[in-house]
This record gives C-alpha cells, structure tokens and sequence, in this order.
C-alpha cells in the first residue's frame, strides 16, 4: 500500500473536540509542521494534515495550511494513482479556498473523486468530492 495512505489511515476517525477542549491530535499536526502557534482544532486543518503525513513519510510538503499551496508541490498528474495528492476549490473556483486530501479512487460514474484527508466534516476520513471541484491532482 501507498506510504502516504498508510500513514493518513493510522490516523483515521480522529475527530475535532466540541467546545473548548481541543483534539491533542489535531493541534500536534500543526506542532510538528513548524506552525506551533495554533493551538485549537477549529483552524482549518486539512493542510496541516496533508502536510503531516508528508513529513512522516518523508515526502515534501507545501509548508503552508492553505489547501491551494498543494497546488506547487510534486508533480502536476493527470491519471491519478491512490495517494496522490488532490487539490479541490471550495466557495469558488476564484477563492482563494480549497481542500487538499489524498486520493483514493472515482466513483463508479465518475462524477465524484473519493479523498482520504483530515477536516473532512471535522474528522479524519474517507468523503466524496464532486469531480468539478478539481483543481489539479500531484504527485509527491
């Protein structure tokens, strides 16, 4: 199995705390990346998850927690194969927001993408995306 995905699935169901108290799991993602200064899990998380699993597979990352800086990591693929990086846009294809994940697989009619990633409904799982979302898909 894909090195990346391995690493993203031993952190599976992880799951934001509600109120005050704050997921030691999700606040260590950003510790580790070198962003210390967040210590709550209602920052937006999925790239400082994507970028965790990165840096425990020693793989590059974007360094960044905004989910388009993927977008300038690895190498631009157009058939993906499972762990791929997937970068889609969210509110706009001209926001500056987005959601970064790894890629699992399509759906049967290939209308949506299946992506492993954390902040996906404040947790860490598999969810589906709608294909015209996409953004680009890399290879790290």
């Amino acid at each position: 199995m894909n090195t990346l995905i391995t690493i993203a699935l031993s952190q599976y169901g992880i799951t934001e705390k509600v109120g005050r108290l704050h997921s030691p799991a999700i606040v260590n993602y950003f510790k580790e990346i070198g962003h210390q200064w967040v210590k709550d899990d209602e920052t937006a998380w999925c790239s400082a998850f994507a970028n965790w699993v990165a840096l425990k597979a020693n793989k590059q990352g974007s360094a960044k927690l905004n989910a388009r800086s993927w977008l300038d990591v690895g190498k631009k693929v157009i058939t993906p194969t499972v762990g791929d990086v997937v970068v889609f846009w969210r509110e706009s294809k001209n926001s500056w927001k987005g959601h970064v994940g790894f890629f699992i697989g399509y759906s049967e009619d290939r209308t949506k993408i299946y992506c492993l990633g954390g902040n996906q409904n404040n947790q860490i799982n598999i969810k589906a995306y709608p294909v015209y979302r996409l953004l680009g898909f890399r290879r790290l």
